[in-house]
């Protein structure tokens, strides 16, 4: 038979064969190496009238392969043939012509075959043929530009991997680092708060409703005063339930711009906004399988209120800028100081997250409720900052525990604490020297003239009304004012504001 490269018509054709195998690396584009494998050897089958095609790939695991016509079906596995044709395999880039006794029966084989890469450790294809003529020049140009073209898509495969493996490492390493800082945040405040302080009859009840919801996974609602001790008790809540192995996520949502928000509760993905150089990881995300602290829930906007629901009902969510669906298994407890049901009433909160959020609700009392509480809290205080600061005070003066325990502590536990930090600063000796006159409420002026805090509390209820007590938003009582959202309610609930009913 004459060289295909010399007849015109088979010329032709090995232009229209070498089309179809420039083609194949569309086909097999993202395909794994073992479907590469595959296409290859039918592909040769095809284009090359091979009776045989074998192949054996280096990997983990291994790749070995065998594709016969129906002309000569050898009895072999891909395993088997691989062996048997071994000692035929020479160490060099390519045969052009290999004749060997026919493996299955008694008939001649002409083989080509040709390395994968520079070593023969990456692999081998092997092309049979019964015809005497195989291969041609022609023959061996097509096999090795195949084999060329699979070995590109063997190495960008690989490179694909190891880049995926690399970014899978490093997200694993974001992670570690970001929950490693998380429990070292946690660490610090275990040892600021220590455990909950107290044996009223109100304190115990919170806390028997504590033992009564930590081991489900039901959500819990808490509703207390500014600084009455909520994270202490959803700490309570996650030490008490099975998850107490896991990490504890807190958020404080008032604290973050509402633009930041969702991010930081569902995270983001690079180049989701001006700024997002990397991936970030949310706090849902970093609470899988623990739990996640909500403080001051009832900050967040409406527009963010229905993605935290799905989460809550599905305990899924996709990251800012994302569209991979991730599940997360988060215990959530929350935390307000607003009246809640007030704000579905005023539509300020969506009725169907309130009724979501309230499967258990804890209400924490004030300290003026129990202020047989106040006497354990003020020792314990003084012993923290004397030790802290390396101060001798061990003694207070009965006199001046029993005006703290008169005292109405507005600010609850976080005021009594901030005052014993100073008094315990100011105390030059053993004994907890406390200035007695700050703690006398400030009366009001009772000869019709306007005290500085009357004329601020007339101001603020002006603008409110003026705004319909829509605080937050570009139309809100905040931004007419010139405040934060934030420090409108915290002015607001110091003065003693509420909406009128």
């Amino acid at each position: 038979m004459r060289d295909q490269a010399q007849d015109p018509q088979r010329l032709k054709t090995c232009v229209n064969d070498l089309v179809s195998l420039l083609g194949m690396p569309a086909v097999w584009n993202g395909r794994p190496p073992a479907e590469v494998v595959e296409i290859l050897l039918e592909s040769l089958l095809r284009l090359l009238f091979l009776d045989f095609a074998y192949a054996r790939v280096a990997g983990s695991p291994p790749i070995e392969a065998l594709k016969v016509t129906g002309r000569w079906e050898p009895p072999f596995t891909p395993s088997e043939m691989g062996r048997a044709l071994a000692p035929y395999l020479a160490r060099q880039t390519m045969t052009l012509a290999s004749k060997v006794s026919n493996l299955a029966g008694n008939e001649n084989v002409s083989l080509a075959y040709a390395w994968l890469g520079s070593e023969d450790e990456t692999g081998v294809v092997v092309a049979g043929s019964l015809r005497h003529d195989f291969p041609t020049v022609t023959e061996n140009l097509l096999l090795r530009v195949a084999i060329n073209l699979a070995l590109t898509e063997f190495q960008a495969h690989q490179v694909r991997s190891e880049r995926q493996r690399a970014e899978g490492l490093e997200r694993v390493r974001h992670q570690l680092h970001t929950e490693n800082a998380y429990l070292r945040q946690e660490l610090d405040d275990e040892q600021h708060w220590g455990e909950i302080i107290g044996a009223s009859t109100v304190l115990k009840r919170v806390l028997q409703l504590v033992r009564q919801v930590a081991p489900t996974n039901a959500c819990v609602l808490l509703q207390g005063e500014t600084g009455t001790g909520k994270e202490l008790v959803a700490r309570a809540v996650h030490r008490a339930s099975d998850r107490r192995d896991q990490v504890f996520v807190k958020l404080n949502c008032a604290a973050m711009p509402t633009g930041l928000l969702e991010s930081e509760l569902f995270g983001h993905e690079k180049g989701a906004f001006t700024g997002a150089v990397s991936q970030r990881i949310g706090r849902f995300e970093l609470a899988d399988h623990g739990t996640l602290f909500l403080d001051e829930v009832g900050e967040i906007p409406l527009e963010l209120q229905a993605k935290l629901l799905r989460v809550l009902q599905e305990q899924e969510f996709e990251r800012l800028g994302g569209t991979k669906t991730i599940r997360v298994d988060a215990r959530l407890v929350a935390a307000s100081n607003r009246d809640l049901a007030q704000m579905v009433e005023d539509r300020a909160f969506r009725s169907d997250l309130y009724y979501r959020l309230k499967v258990f609700p804890i209400l924490i009392p004030p300290l003026r409720d129990r202020v047989e509480d106040i006497p354990a809290l003020v020792r314990c205080f003084t012993e923290r900052y004397a030790r802290r600061f390396g101060k001798p005070v061990t003694t207070i003066a009965p006199e001046v525990m029993a005006a703290l325990c008169r005292y109405p502590w507005p600010g609850n536990v976080r005021e009594i604490e901030n005052f014993v930090e100073r008094c315990v600063i100011l105390s030059p000796g053993s004994e907890l020297e406390v200035p007695l006159g700050e703690l006398k409420p400030v009366p009001r002026r009772a000869d019709g003239a306007a005290t500085l805090e009357g004329v601020e509390r007339d101001h603020i209820v002006r603008a409110l009304t003026a705004c319909n007590w829509v605080i937050a938003g570009t139309n809100g009582a905040a931004a007419k004012l010139g405040m934060k959202r934030s420090s409108l309610q915290h002015k607001m609930q110091k003065l003693g504001i509420v909406r009128p009913t």
